[in-house]
């Protein structure tokens, strides 16, 4: 496996994938550590998960340039990925035994009570684009609740993969608690089919997530799976349009436009869209592109050069269908993957950008008739991960967001995900629920006890 700098196309890793034998010796050792893992008291457990926090803070540089050559996330937005994947470590640490404390219920027994017990080794296969949190948000809730962790990590981040089994290692698990399997995905169905795999979790394409299902489903183990998502961003005529853009600009651009929860489709009310449009072309005409280990860059390399191509290819079939670009709408003649920041102007149902999702620095602006409208558009898609919604009147807010076919809904703010609050998607974007309470208790045997 051999991990490639975005920014410049030079190999900066090359790793041997795991072979059959040493897989099975892993699984093995999976299923050893889960039996005594799972008898450690839950506080003891919580202590482990706040030592990794530390470490994540102590080696934060060092992992956030690790991230950065391996993906070509900016310097400054991989530092910010390590302190959150610290801070969901502090968050279960802090909540996990609350979370999972038995919960009596009043029935005709003389002691009746729900409690929340591990299940075994789950398999996390795992993106690139956040290499540090997406793994972590998994593993933080697991480990705490009993169970064990193996990581089928994406293939061009490797090194990212093995400095977090290293990193649990650090903190004092055991062995076989978290373990990084290098293989490919290929080798992910056999793993699903292994007796000692009890569950699985996905973030990845629908496509993937089918797959997993399928084959989880064959072998009856629960999943989670986190999937893809082409956010709608909608402003409505009486938003503060200034705020509304400088917000859709980061949106859209976080991780250089790498992010399922990203805003992608910018659905805006036709009486303020052209002033919208315009202010939304100068922010992103204005964004800092370059070396991602600038402290001064904004927006960085896509991860892979096939992703240029994909993302490139989206927007010309996009203005051949009647799309007109404001800004960008092409790949920058620099060294590495570089695309430059778009934004194209009548987009409607259709076109690519608007039916697809889009990995990558472009931004599709369409224009609705009216707030109706508006929410009729934001639903036409297969997807429906997040969303955001750009109003003065929070109370209209409130009463469109129960109206958005997403999982998570914000009303005059950028989606993000918080250990607080669950994190999932419906319809395409896929089902159950990270974070929270919720997301704990995915990964557990939610088991009545009944005493007479």
């Amino acid at each position: 496996m051999k991990a490639i700098n975005p920014a410049t196309g030079e190999i900066v890793g090359s790793y041997a994938a795991h072979s059959r034998s040493e897989v099975e010796a892993i699984l093995e050792a999976a299923g050893e550590a889960y039996t005594s893992w799972c008898r450690v008291d839950i506080s003891a457990r919580s202590e482990s998960l706040r030592r990794v926090g530390a470490l994540l803070r102590e080696t934060k540089i060092e992992f956030a340039e690790l991230m950065t050559r391996e993906m070509g996330k900016p310097i400054v937005e991989a530092e910010a990925e390590i302190e959150k994947s610290a801070w969901v470590c502090d968050f279960y640490a802090d909540n996990a035994a609350g979370f999972l404390a038995p919960q009596e219920v009043e029935t005709d027994a003389s002691k009746s009570y729900v409690r929340f017990d591990p299940i075994g080794p789950i398999l996390a296969v795992m993106p690139w684009n956040f290499p540090f949190w997406q793994v972590l948000r998994f593993a933080a809730p697991a480990l705490t609740a009993g169970n064990v962790c193996l990581l089928k990590h994406a293939s061009n981040v490797p090194g990212c993969a093995l400095a977090i089994e290293e990193l649990f290692k650090n903190a004092g698990l055991p062995d076989g608690a978290f373990t990084t399997l290098l293989v490919g995905a290929d080798a992910v169905a056999d793993l699903i089919a292994n007796p000692r795999v009890a569950a699985v979790t996905l973030t990845g394409s629908a496509a993937a997530g089918r797959a997993v299902a399928a084959q989880a489903g064959k072998h009856l183990k629960k999943t989670v799976l986190e999937l893809g998502g082409s956010d709608p961003f909608i402003v409505f005529a009486d938003a503060d349009l200034q705020s509304a853009a400088e917000a859709a600009t980061l949106a859209r651009t976080i991780n250089s436009g790498q992010s399922c929860i990203a805003a992608k489709r910018f659905i805006v009310e036709s009486t303020v869209a052209a002033e919208f449009a315009a202010m939304l072309a100068e922010h992103m005409e204005a964004l800092r592109v370059g070396d991602p280990m600038s402290r001064d860059t904004q927006v960085g390399p896509l991860a892979r050069e096939d992703l240029v191509d994909e993302i490139d290819d989206q927007v010309q079939r996009s203005i051949a269908a009647g799309a007109h670009v404001l800004t960008g709408g092409l790949r920058l003649e620099r060294q590495g993957f570089f695309y430059a920041p778009t934004v194209l102007g009548d987009v409607e149902p259709g076109m690519a950008v608007f039916e697809e999702e889009t990995f990558g620095p472009v931004a599709a602006v369409i224009r609705a008739r009216d707030s109706v409208h508006a929410l009729e558009l934001a639903n036409r898609s297969h997807l429906g991960l997040g969303a955001s919604l750009w109003t003065s009147n929070r109370a209209f807010g409130a009463e469109m967001a129960g109206q958005v076919e997403a999982g998570v809904v914000f009303v005059n703010g950028i989606v993000k995900s918080d250990p607080r609050l669950p994190f999932g998607g419906v319809k395409q974007s896929g089902y159950g629920r990270e974070l929270s309470e919720f997301g704990i208790r995915e990964f557990v045997n939610i088991k009545t006890v009944w005493i007479a």
